[in-house]
């Protein structure tokens, strides 16, 4: 048997879990990796009651249907971003509160200190999540930017998460930081620094997701195999490119996802650019034997056809590493 094909939910939270639990062993998945948001999987009673992650999981269980891993990218990302009001709209009220900056990341910080207990009630050993980045706005050099200004954010980064990581410490629990722009690490370079800033400790690692790579350039094959044993999870999602100039180009020309002129947009699986094919046999190289978990976005397609084909893809495309050289039959006795 493969690797288990898991569907992310956090593009699903509008459906009730029980529901979509219905829709995902139809579509033939193994297992959901569920989002902290929604009815999916309430981050604070996760945390205070394990009764409650048993009614989740046998909820999962009834469908035939597993939980390898959860996610709270949206609380994550006010860690150890720079709030503002565009963070309202993606972060529960009690973490919100009264907006202040300092506030809502503390806060934020709490939630996902949380979120590894609760992972541990559930029975998973990996949450994914955003980290967000107080330098994101840096990222342009103009007005010229004193590379101190850099160290100096992954060093905010590391004095906000050391404190969240004691507690997936002390559960036994890892975080696994979805590479991404806007997080403190949106390709192999900050990827690296971000270890350093934490001293490579050994429960942050990185939920790979080669989408978010591919179309800014980065080499998602060869982050495989340099952050192969900090691969805690992966997400399989695809993005197309356009191969001509269009009237935007990697930044996105502030237009919305789907449009026509966009350069780049994601794309069902097995409809962009991702090589596939290389990343299965990477991942075979390195060991990763966890989820292959969908995280589907196609803004022109309808969703349920995108995630029952999504779901195909990958049972195709799966494979196992060989033990033996194929010409090893050839050799005399």
């Amino acid at each position: 048997m493969g690797r288990p094909i898991t569907l992310f939910t956090g593009q699903w939270a509008d459906l009730p879990l029980e529901e979509l639990c219905r829709k995902a062993a139809e579509w033939g998945y193994d297992g959901l990796e569920l989002a902290c948001w929604g009815d999916h999987f309430d981050v604070t009673r996760g945390a205070e009651d394990v009764e409650y992650c048993a009614q989740q999981r046998s909820l999962l269980e009834a469908h035939g249907l597993g939980v390898w891993a959860i996610s709270n990218h949206l609380v994550g990302q006010a860690v150890a971003d720079v709030v503002d009001e565009r963070h309202r709209s993606i972060l529960p009220q009690h973490v919100w509160g009264d907006g202040d900056s300092e506030g809502v990341s503390a806060r934020a910080a709490e939630e996902m200190a949380l979120t590894a207990r609760a992972a541990h009630n559930l029975g998973v050993e990996v949450v994914n999540g955003f980290t967000g980045s107080p330098i994101w706005p840096l990222l342009y050099p103009f007005p010229p930017v004193d590379p101190g200004a850099i160290d100096a954010g992954f060093k905010t980064f590391a004095e906000r998460w050391n404190p969240i990581l004691d507690v997936f410490d002390e559960v036994g629990v890892r975080f696994a930081l979805e590479v991404h722009p806007t997080e403190i690490a949106f390709d192999s370079v900050t990827a690296e620094r971000a270890l350093e800033a934490l001293g490579h400790r050994d429960a942050f690692g990185f939920n790979y997701d080669p989408s978010h790579l591919a179309y800014q350039g980065v080499d998602c094959v060869d982050f495989v195999m340099r952050f192969g044993p900090r691969i805690f999870h992966v997400h399989m999602k695809d993005v197309w490119w356009s191969g001509v100039p269009k009237p935007s180009g990697v930044f996105g020309g502030h237009l919305p996802f789907g449009h026509r002129d966009r350069y780049w947009d994601f794309r069902s699986l097995g409809r962009g650019r991702v090589p596939f094919e290389e990343i299965i046999r990477a991942l075979n190289r390195v060991g990763y034997d966890g989820p292959l978990s969908v995280e589907w976005e196609d803004s022109g397609m309808d969703r349920e056809h995108g995630a029952a084909e999504a779901c195909r893809f990958i049972r195709e495309l799966d494979f196992a590493s060989s033990d033996s050289a194929f010409d090893a039959g050839f050799q005399s006795s």
